[in-house]
């Protein structure tokens, strides 16, 4: 089945190498010069994973991803000259699940194309024996195998890396995880980011399931310890 990927850049060099690179591994390659041709490719064919720069003329990476989460979940990878927290973090809260900082190694690039790949197609969960399609934890519903949540009835969006993250832990009830864990796990990859990763992704999950952010139902803090699910 042909994987068909979205490159937006305004930079004409930077999409003609990770077009490059991207058909060598066997993807089909879309490209936009700007965050509103990317939402037009994306609502016009079928779209299974995005490269999105943040510094673009006209609509920008930052306005572009908040427009494609209102209709679509695939895996958005952020690409930005600056490599600070603090913008890493603007870009994982606009709903991508990924952050390149620019200069980049095509090949990080790429390993991490098939990392989002992999946990889309398969709900990025951790498998456990016995594990349940079905996870209910009071009023929250997760369907493991068609993608979904529910709270109290009310469907609930969440990105791929989000649900993966909400499946861990509602997987693993009462059990705490740190941040590492959660990244090796999750992402499967042995190197470490940064804490703030984690934590921007669990606050956007709790902005999306709990009545009160800051007074959590679901996702619990143990403070100097990490996560879990109650």
């Amino acid at each position: 089945m042909t994987v068909n990927i979205l490159v937006t850049d305004d930079d004409p060099e930077i999409r003609d190498v990770i077009a490059i690179y991207l058909r060598n591994e066997g993807y089909r390659v879309i490209v936009a010069t700007d965050g509103a041709e990317a939402i037009e490719a994306v609502r016009r064919e079928a779209v299974d994973l995005i490269i999105l720069d943040v510094m673009m003329p006209g609509t920008d990476g930052i306005k572009a991803c908040l427009k494609l989460r209102t209709f679509t979940k695939v895996p958005i990878i952020m690409l930005s000259a600056k490599g600070e927290d603090i913008d890493k973090i603007t870009g994982l809260t606009t709903g991508a699940d990924d952050y390149v900082a620019k200069p980049f190694n095509p090949l990080e690039l790429i390993a991490r194309v098939k990392a989002q790949l992999r946990r889309a197609t398969f709900a990025g969960g951790v498998p456990a024996g016995g594990e349940s399609d079905v996870i209910e934890i009071d009023d929250m519903t997760i369907d493991t195998k068609r993608h979904l949540v529910t709270v109290r009835d009310r469907d609930v969006t969440l990105t791929p890396i989000e649900f993966a993250i909400l499946k861990l832990m509602a997987g693993r009830r009462g059990q705490v995880f740190n941040v590492e864990q959660i990244y090796q796990l999750v992402w499967k990859e042995d190197k470490f980011l940064s804490d703030n990763t984690i934590m921007v992704h669990i606050r956007n999950i709790r902005e999306k399931i709990e009545d009160n952010p800051r007074e959590p139902r679901f996702v619990k803090t143990v403070w100097g310890v990490g996560y879990k699910v109650e």
